[in-house]
């Protein structure tokens, strides 16, 4: 990751710098003294260009002078809308354009407050992911990744202190990355496995159930999706013990299908290559983990996830085979390719069984159908509780991994009734995310709950405010930031 550093808000003697300034004001700081040494030449490029000072956007002047390669104009917008998430997006803002510019450089924030700079450089930091682990040559355009970037403010000590916790953040939405970035080759539930025990570094207690541990606990719909490959599945649990002993934890659990062909209900090949991304609910859980344990979060937290291929062999199951759940109730397996709810299924009814959390939180790449709702720009949520529900659409605001509430009406179930089982794990195409939750429901008992179908957000085609292209590592804020402000303490 990204080292980030503090320093004083004097500008340095030469190189690339980028300098953040709000909209609607006259030149202040450290942009009115370069300005001035440049003979105004930054605030005619600006006008030049009709480039205002909006929120996250940039403007490259080059070689203005004063022994300077060029200077990052960078964008805060209004200052009474100036808030973390404007930061961040501004921090990725400057990051990108050093990096389109081939080097490291400083960014210049001063006259904003350490709260405010440290988000900056949570901006700077999640602006420069990128994931280059299979590359042999360099990629176009650009002489390499970031490596260092200085953060230049008023207040250096109060902006590293601030930083401390976000810097366990980033490395948290940086591990999510990275796990929906692997190949799935690379990336089978056994390896996953190995990179998850990787979190007892930072204090996480991490216990895995293998094939026969589950099959004991009852795990018959988890098991029937891993039946058809030769990897072994694994379900894997994370423990941060953070908080008051005896207090109930917050609990999080993620889809982990690590590559999912359909099984025999097979997917068309176009696209089959992006189904190494199914397992992010997953990975945004050990994220989250990370992240809570990193910053050494005063809260107890339970992370659980059920990690299989969903491959076709001989042993594949097949539709119309029923499975019994660690819940007791059967399901009829009409289609294979909605194998993400029978892992979840089962990993759901045994959290809610074993550690009776104040709240529990699922993650999946789920449906196709709440793409067609909702497209890529929000993931839904759907939940049988109203304060949790309202706790993760307000944070969704704040980090800008955005949510929608989607209904749960009781007769989305009637949908779900099977002639020869309790549940058939299909709906048919009306309302398919819905029942595809309503199913998920009838596992979670009482506890709180919030399912986030993350189909259209895990992964993005295009580079975002917060996230480059491929991978996004959304879901680590949200619930990091959710456990902060609601339930930590």
């Amino acid at each position: 990751m990204l080292d980030i550093a503090f320093s004083d808000a004097s500008l340095p003697a030469s190189g690339t710098i980028a300098i953040l300034a709000v909209s609607g004001a006259a030149p202040a700081g450290a942009l009115a003294t370069l300005d001035a040494a440049v003979g105004g030449a930054l605030t005619r490029a600006a006008k030049a260009t009709g480039f205002g000072f909006d929120a996250a956007k940039t403007c490259v002047v080059l070689a203005p002078g004063a022994g300077y390669d060029r200077v990052i104009l960078v964008g805060l917008g209004a200052v009474d809308a100036l808030d973390g998430t404007v930061a961040e997006q501004a921090g990725v803002a400057a990051a990108r354009a050093l990096s389109d510019a081939g080097t490291s450089g400083v960014v210049v924030a001063d006259g904003i407050a350490p709260d405010l700079t440290a988000h900056v450089a949570l901006g700077v930091v999640l602006g420069s992911y990128r994931f280059d682990s299979y590359r042999t040559q360099p990629r176009k355009g650009n002489a390499g990744p970031l490596t260092a970037v200085t953060v230049a403010c008023a207040d250096p000590a109060a902006a590293q202190a601030a930083w401390q916790p976000l810097s366990a953040v980033a490395r948290g939405v940086f591990l999510c990355r990275d796990l929906v970035s692997e190949p799935a080759n690379m990336l089978r539930p056994p390896e996953f496995e190995q990179r998850i025990l990787a979190l007892r570094d930072l204090g996480v207690e991490v216990e895995v159930l293998d094939r026969d541990a589950m099959h004991k606990l009852g795990f018959g719909a988890l098991l029937g999706v891993a039946q058809g490959s030769d990897a072994p599945p694994r379900t894997v649990i994370m423990r941060w013990n953070g908080g008051t002993d005896g207090t109930a934890p917050v609990a999080f659990v993620g889809k982990g299908v690590t590559f999912d062909s359909g099984g025999i209900s097979i997917k068309p090949a176009a696209g089959m290559d992006e189904m190494k991304t199914d397992m992010a609910g997953a990975a945004a859980v050990v994220g989250t983990m990370a992240a809570l344990a990193g910053r050494k979060a005063k809260v107890n937290a339970v992370g659980v996830v059920g990690l299989v291929e969903n491959m076709l062999s001989g042993n594949a199951q097949r539709p119309g085979d029923v499975v019994r759940t660690a819940a007791g109730q059967t399901v009829e397996v009409l289609n294979t390719d909605a194998e993400g709810r029978l892992v979840l299924a089962d990993v759901l009814w045994y959290t809610q069984d074993r550690f009776k959390p104040r709240i529990m939180v699922n993650l999946a790449t789920l449906t196709g159908a709440i793409v067609v709702s909702l497209g890529v720009e929000r993931a839904g949520l759907f939940s049988n509780n109203d304060g949790l529900a309202g706790h993760l659409a307000a944070t969704g605001e704040q980090t800008g991994e955005k949510l929608w509430r989607m209904p749960m009406d009781a007769s989305y179930l009637e949908l779900l009734r099977s002639d020869i089982a309790d549940l058939k794990n299909i709906g048919g195409r009306p309302g398919g995310s819905i029942t595809a939750a309503k199913f998920l429901e009838c596992f979670v008992n009482d506890v709180p709950w919030a399912h986030l179908d993350i189909a259209g957000t895990a992964f993005t085609s295009k580079a975002t405010s917060h996230a480059p292209r491929g991978a996004t590592g959304f879901g680590v804020r949200l619930l990091d930031r959710m456990v902060g402000t609601y339930y930590e303490g």
